[in-house]
């Protein structure tokens, strides 16, 4: 075996500070969760268990199997909007009858669960990850449809949620809908296109459009369980497969459901792995709290892997990239991680090759994020950094295995493209609570407007304040770090979660199992030119 050796000095003033400002950041990711975990906080969660009724995450609790994880995804959705934090919506992957599957369940307790524009960005990219991973997809349904004053942000594209179930269902990935309540107007089409829909006795209500909406549109006097109740859709429109007699039953019921899917998974459990060599808990000191500063992200890889076990790729060659093979429980995977920031002409030929090699042997990728962009200079690019840069880009575009991705540190740039961002389409992408994110560093950002704005007055003949340059370079670098923060980059969806780096190896091992209920298949040419 090539177990990685490790030279982190847990008795150092430098991993003290390191995981010190570690958890003062974990902290600050932890009061923002509890607002999701919140909901619509304690008035309206009493009402509604008053209601005898079971929060969204409760009902997800019994749905799943006991004593198995559930991986919830992007909690700090709609974070720094004016939308709850979590956006009115979980979603996750859990086991349910030893079948991974793909879960959502509106909160309605926040503004009875009533979608806003980034409670559809969520679902959709729920349903995204369905989609790649042939994740058997459940909803647990309680809304009343969507938040009205956003309308213009959510009646049009909001029709994709509509399309993705009947896309999931042709593709043969089964759909169940479990109704716990409210699904009107354009949301009673989610238990009208899933494949199986469970209703529960005088509390699901199904219908385009309610009493007082019929009433304006027809005169028709009707009531609630005429018009949508479960009983009329079990017994009179078909619309309800299975009648519930409460929430337990209707969970009961959607069990049953998974458990007759006859659903296997590609690929077999690759059976117990070993655990790496070192201890999970250091790595709340590896990453320095000033990005400037470089670390060794072997430390990282060395706790994260089984058996801390890693073949280095190239390991004398483009060395401010570490490329290997290792296994992460039980499950193959090629590694690419930035170690000192930068990326030269040979880390991008490097990664390109190392692609090409993981797509010929249909081994998943795991990229590790600790990068300031591609060099710049006159010197490199003369060296051809454009088009080196260019491959890596193109190769990480056109590569066909799943890929994973983490920010640990920084990710600036086009080097954020070339380790595979979120355009580049990471079947799962996380984030550290120290990491961020941006076109560069504030300090480069406001600097490089102050060049080109003195430049400009130069080129006028005006003179330059510098007082209100330097004022405007404040102002410019607040905004940029702001905007750079995981939370805040974690509000936009741009991730699937900010996790806490101890829980790194579980949440890439769920992952890697869920890829593998899909086929893994490499990319065996069709890469497009790469410029040499």
């Amino acid at each position: 075996m090539t177990v990685l050796p490790t030279a982190l000095d847990t008795n150092s003033p430098e991993y003290a500070a390191n995981r010190g400002s570690m958890a003062e950041k974990l902290a600050e990711l932890e009061t923002e969760h509890a607002k999701a975990l919140a909901g619509g906080g304690e008035k309206y969660v009493t009402r509604h268990r008053g209601r005898g009724k079971l929060p969204a995450r409760e009902r997800i609790e019994l749905l799943v199997d006991p004593d198995t994880p559930f991986l919830e995804l992007s909690p700090l959705a709609a974070w720094g909007s004016d939308c709850a934090v979590g956006a009115s919506l979980v979603t996750g992957i859990g086991v349910v009858e030893g079948v991974e599957c793909l879960i959502t369940a509106n909160d309605p307790t926040v503004r009875g669960g009533a979608s806003n524009p980034w409670t559809l960005k969520k679902a959709l990219r729920a349903n995204e990850i369905a989609f790649a991973n042939r994740l058997p997809v459940i909803s647990l349904v309680e809304s009343g449809g969507a938040d009205l004053p956003s309308q213009k942000e959510i009646f049009i594209p909001g029709g994709a949620l509509f399309r993705d179930l009947t896309r999931l269902s042709a593709a043969g990935i089964p759909t169940v809908a479990v109704v716990f309540g409210n699904s009107t107007a354009g949301g009673a089409y989610v238990p009208g296109m899933s494949d199986h829909t469970v209703m529960i006795k005088e509390q699901s209500k199904v219908f385009l459009g309610g009493p007082p909406l019929v009433k304006m549109a027809t005169g028709e006097e009707s009531d609630d369980e005429s018009l949508g109740g479960a009983e009329m859709h079990a017994r009179t429109s078909g619309l309800a497969d299975h009648f519930a007699v409460d929430e337990h039953d209707a969970i009961r019921q959607a069990r049953r459901i998974v458990a007759r899917l006859n659903w296997r998974k590609a690929h077999t459990d690759p059976g117990p792995a070993e655990p790496p060599k070192y201890d999970e808990d250091e790595l709340l000191g590896i990453v320095p709290g000033d990005l400037k500063a470089p670390f060794d992200p072997r430390e990282v890889i060395a706790r994260l892997v089984d058996g801390s076990d890693f073949d280095t790729f190239k390991p004398l060659y483009g060395p401010s990239l570490v490329t290997g093979w290792a296994r992460l429980h039980g499950y193959p995977v090629g590694i690419l991680a930035n170690a000192q920031g930068v990326l030269f002409s040979e880390e991008s030929q490097k990664a390109a090759q190392f692609i090409q090699l993981a797509n010929q042997r249909d081994i998943p990728l795991l990229f590790l994020h600790n990068t300031t962009g591609y060099m710049v200079g006159k010197e490199y690019e003369q060296g051809g950094i454009i088009k080196h840069g260019a491959m890596m880009i193109n190769a990480v575009a056109n590569s066909k295995v799943p890929h994973l991705s983490v920010l640990m540190g920084a990710s600036y740039g086009a080097g954020h493209y070339g380790m595979c961002g979120r355009a580049y389409d990471p079947r799962f992408l996380f984030a550290w609570p120290s990491s961020k994110s941006a076109v560069m560093g504030p300090q480069q950002l406001a600097g490089v407007l102050s060049i080109v704005a003195r430049a400009s007055a130069a080129a006028k003949g005006q003179p330059y304040d510098d007082e209100a340059d330097a004022g405007l370079r404040a102002l410019v670098e607040q905004q940029i770090e702001a905007e750079s923060l995981p939370m805040f980059l974690s509000g936009r969806l741009y991730d699937d979660g900010v996790i806490d780096p101890r829980d790194t190896r579980t949440v890439l091992g769920m992952c890697l199992s869920a890829i593998h209920t899909a086929p893994v298949e490499g990319a065996r040419g069709g890469f497009g030119v790469f410029r040499m």
